[in-house]
């Protein structure tokens, strides 16, 4: 079976692992840890990048930031995964459910701005698929209602906006480090302190809601509790594994945007015929290849694609059901409008396989395969 997703593996990381379980010190906070961190808050131009077990975790970080609590409201796509919208239930808010975009599968500034109410207390724009939202927009809007942006920016590491790495958008931004992303640590994230007001309550919140930073920094005595917070830190041995992959993140995105691009061209022949739509990111989106989709025209001939993949031993997924439509966001949230677009978008999309190991005969047999489906159903 070609796989949908492989992990890019290294000599290096090998290395670095090693060198973490022969330093005696594997818990959050070691060398490898302020390496990673040092290398993220350079490459953001953050004013804080602290590493976090997963982005889920920096997410339920971002909401402690914002101060987000019982009687707000946060605005989120229906189109996303849970963590985006369990990090609003956990903080005791709302979520509340808007559209996407057909071309990108995204959150509009338009969409954002129509849900606004008086209870709105934070913003949640998820970057689908390594592409960036228009981020500018959003923050003008954000910023007329003094609304919190936290972009979830968990599939967008080396993606870059007009120049700018996608994750230095937003108040604040979390990044993912899953299995599934194109860097990983196994499991990991980071939050991405973009506003200098959350820059030192971060610190502290990421370290159980002490000051322990601040002592080690030699500016308090002794540390002690002093605000919210809860075991936000990764390890130093995910953090050797994730600095292999940072040093040689630029050659994983190539490799992989080259891929992207050759998906798209390479089945741009079927879009034309009215058969499939492909993704349209804006210009000013640098993509860094973590998603190549396909929309089909409904949601029968998704599934009996995925289905003649599989018989030709590729491995291709469907990704979200809406929150709107889960069983837990019928409970704890609330929808803006009908959501149409994501409720019949989502029941017709199919990622293919896309990882850096892949070689061009594998996806030259991936693309055969598709036309071969449309072949036979023209027969």
């Amino acid at each position: 079976m070609l796989k949908y997703h492989k992990p890019y593996e290294t000599q290096l990381a090998q290395k670095y692992v090693n060198e973490a379980l022969s330093s005696g010190s594997l818990c959050g906070g070691g060398a490898f840890s302020a390496k990673c961190e040092k290398w993220l808050k350079d490459y953001f131009s953050a004013y804080e990048v602290l590493l976090t077990p997963s982005c889920t975790d920096a997410l339920e970080m971002a909401m402690i930031l914002a101060e987000v609590g019982p009687g707000d409201e946060v605005i989120v796509p229906s189109y996303t995964f849970s963590s985006t919208a369990t990090c609003v239930v956990l903080s005791g808010a709302t979520p509340v459910f808007v559209d996407c975009c057909p071309d990108t599968m995204q959150m509009t500034p338009e969409l954002f701005e129509q849900a606004i109410t008086d209870k709105t207390k934070a913003v949640i724009p998820m970057h689908y698929a390594g592409q960036t939202c228009d981020m500018d927009a959003i923050m003008a809007i954000a910023e007329q209602h003094n609304i919190i942006v936290v972009a979830d920016a968990a599939q967008t590491m080396f993606s870059k906006h007009k120049g700018k790495p996608s994750a230095s958008y937003g108040h604040l931004a979390a990044i993912s480090f899953h299995e599934t992303k194109n860097i990983t640590s196994g499991e990991g994230g980071c939050l991405v302190v973009n506003d200098k007001r959350f820059s030192e309550r971060a610190c502290i919140v990421h370290e159980k809601g002490t000051n322990r930073k601040q002592f080690f920094r030699g500016q308090v005595d002794k540390y002690s509790w002093v605000d919210k917070g809860s075991s936000f830190i990764m390890s130093d041995l995910n953090a050797a594994l994730l600095l292999s992959q940072l040093e040689l993140g630029e050659k994983i995105t190539q490799k992989r945007s080259q891929l992207w691009h050759s998906y798209h061209q390479a089945l741009l022949p079927l879009e034309n015929q009215g058969l499939i739509k492909l993704c349209k990111p804006a210009e000013c989106n640098d993509l860094n290849g973590h998603i190549f989709y396909i929309l089909l025209n409904s949601q029968q001939q998704c599934d009996a694609l995925l289905m003649h993949l599989r018989e030709n031993g590729i491995q291709a997924v469907t990704h979200y059901v809406p929150l709107h439509s889960a069983a837990a966001g019928e409970i704890y949230g609330i929808s803006f409008d009908g959501l149409n677009d994501t409720q019949e978008l989502s029941s017709r999309l199919l990622r293919l396989p896309l990882f850096s190991a892949m070689e061009e005969k594998e996806q030259e047999y991936i693309v055969s395969s598709v036309y071969s489906f449309f072949r036979e159903m023209s027969l």
